[in-house]
């Protein structure tokens, strides 16, 4: 681990890269950046803008069918903080993928890195059953990037029930929920689903791709994966001076 990696905590400001929803029918107008997506490398994160360790820009999203839900506050719904629900409730702060829908998500300011245990966290809206200890999930497939081109991803079994889905996202539910005053940076408290680089053998990342693993349910413009938020535990600054 390198000797500049550190857990971060709090929350920054974030600025925002939305791609065009034609995909979807979708009224988003396109934005681009031309310092943004696959195959820039560097620390080009504004200086000027407080760091954070949740994602900074939407690189691109893809949605599949009966997604919907979410769009209207697209793409700041999934930059910035998770706004956890709990234990045995889904937050209605996400953002449906749809089925076998797709995300990327960029870090500009602050890279994930190989550091001890979990590395990112991935926050989706899974909640706990009522009478019993299995949660309600909806999985996805996490792979991981520091180009933007080559990518890693993180072994999943989304069919496998038995053993709660290991390596998928979308399992664990939700706590972490700043105006409650917990932690989104902390593994211990913040639920959600954790990925450790040493599993892809990656040393860092500056990109994180979600897809729908295709075996959720689907009702009306809420299908697929829901995604909340992602959080860097373990990361290096890409602005400090060298």
């Amino acid at each position: 681990m390198s000797a500049r990696a550190s857990s971060w905590f709090g929350r920054g400001a974030v600025l925002a890269l939305a791609l065009s929803l034609s995909a979807c029918g979708g009224d988003e107008a396109p934005v681009t950046d031309d310092d943004a997506g696959p195959g820039d490398s560097g620390t080009d994160a504004s200086p000027s803008r407080p760091a954070d360790p949740y994602a900074d820009e939407v690189v691109e999203y893809l949605p599949g069918p009966g997604a919907g839900f979410g769009q209207d506050r697209f793409p700041s719904i999934v930059l910035g903080a998770p706004v956890g629900a709990g234990l045995d409730s889904g937050s209605l702060d996400v953002l449906s993928l749809g089925q076998g829908g797709s995300i990327t998500l960029r870090f500009t300011d602050i890279a994930v890195v190989d550091g001890p245990g979990v590395d990112l966290l991935v926050f989706e809206n899974g909640f706990l059953i009522a009478g019993g200890p299995r949660a309600f999930t909806e999985r996805g497939r996490v792979s991981v990037s520091d180009d933007g081109v080559q990518w890693h991803e993180f072994p999943c079994a989304p069919s496998d029930a038995t053993n709660n889905y290991p390596g998928c996202a979308g399992v664990r539910p939700v706590t972490a929920n700043p105006a409650a005053g917990i932690s989104a940076t902390d593994p211990a408290v913040a639920g959600g689903d954790g990925f450790d680089l040493a599993t892809v053998g990656l040393a860092r990342a500056r990109y994180v791709r979600i897809v729908d693993a295709g075996t959720n349910g689907s009702a009306g413009t809420s299908a697929g994966f829901d995604l909340d938020a992602v959080a860097v535990v373990n990361g290096v600054s890409l602005t400090a001076a060298p």
